[in-house]
């Protein structure tokens, strides 16, 4: 094997490696999100407006050069960027009100499990030829764990008092989901990750701002823990973890992506297992085995991309 295969192989098991780290900080969100729910009673968008809002400031603070790249990004490919930032708003504001309207369980198969999907199908058409077996094998064995891991239920239940509209939500998130993945792989391949997060960061707290407000406002009591939750949640579970992601899809492929992400359930469900010792029940203990085979999977057979865009 040449040095630049050997040299594309590497950065794409690194690639798998920031995306799986960025996946396992995601999913540290859940806990800390019910935490500082339950302690200041924001709603779900007005954290994730603050999330997006302290991920963006600190990123700012911390490297004022940021600023300078952003404005160069934003004037070099403008639309592509304000779609990435405004993607990430509008698929948190969708999740969150699946999840009102149609419950947890629903939400977060439909959103999160349709998003594999849909790119393994984009890609297949631009490629022209039929996923590879173990990219199909993947995607079905991560929807199933997926589907175990949140207890998928098809009927409507108390906390489900909008299934429908819940359910058109989800779907509008996992394609939104998807989508932004793909526009944000075309873009990683010539802007920096720390730029793209900055970027998506403050665009998508922009977006939200008016959706939190409209929702039941952004005001609560200052206290320590909260605070300190939110800057962790900003800082650690947004600016760290999109940085790796947005690094990881230079190398890797949307559908792996999106598959090595879906560790961001499972870690939730571990954590609500220790932490707030939640039962752990046959159906998470099979979905965490399926979720870890499709990421196994995807890191044992990772296949080098090539660094053209996916967009033209």
């Amino acid at each position: 094997m040449s040095r630049s295969s050997l040299s594309s192989v590497d950065g794409a098991r690194i690639g798998l490696i920031q995306i799986t780290v960025g996946g396992l900080l995601w999913g540290t969100t859940g806990v800390v999100v019910q935490y500082v729910h339950h302690s200041t009673g924001l709603g779900p968008v007005a954290i994730g407006f603050y999330r997006l809002a302290v991920a963006a400031v600190a990123l700012f603070v911390l490297l004022p050069r940021l600023l300078r790249h952003v404005t160069a990004a934003l004037r070099t490919a403008p639309l592509l960027m304000i779609v990435i930032g405004t993607g990430l708003g509008v698929y948190q504001a969708l999740y969150f009100y699946a999840v009102a309207a149609a419950g947890v369980a629903i939400a977060t198969v439909v959103s999160i499990g349709l998003a594999p999907v849909t790119i393994a199908l984009w890609e297949a058409v631009r490629s022209g030829r039929m996923p590879a077996r173990h990219t199909l094998i993947s995607v079905l064995a991560a929807v199933a764990g997926l589907t175990l891991i949140t207890g998928f239920q098809a009927g409507p239940t108390v906390d489900a008092p909008r299934p429908l509209l819940g359910l058109l939500a989800a779907i509008g998130a996992g394609i939104g989901y998807a989508a932004t993945t793909i526009v944000s792989r075309h873009v990683s391949q010539s802007v920096e990750p720390l730029t793209m997060t900055a970027s998506a960061t403050a665009i998508g707290a922009v977006t939200l701002l008016p959706l939190a407000l409209v929702s039941g406002g952004v005001d609560f009591a200052v206290q320590p823990v909260p605070v300190g939750m939110l800057l962790y949640l900003g800082v650690i579970a947004t600016a760290v973890a999109y940085a790796l992601f947005y690094a990881g899809l230079r190398t890797t492929s949307g559908t792996a992506a999106v598959i090595l992400t879906l560790l961001e359930p499972l870690a939730a469900a571990l954590l609500a297992v220790v932490l707030l010792s939640e039962p752990l029940t046959l159906p998470v203990v099979v979905g965490g085995t399926l979720l870890l085979g499709a990421i196994l999977m995807t890191h044992v057979r990772p296949a080098p991309q090539p660094l053209a865009a996916d967009l033209d």
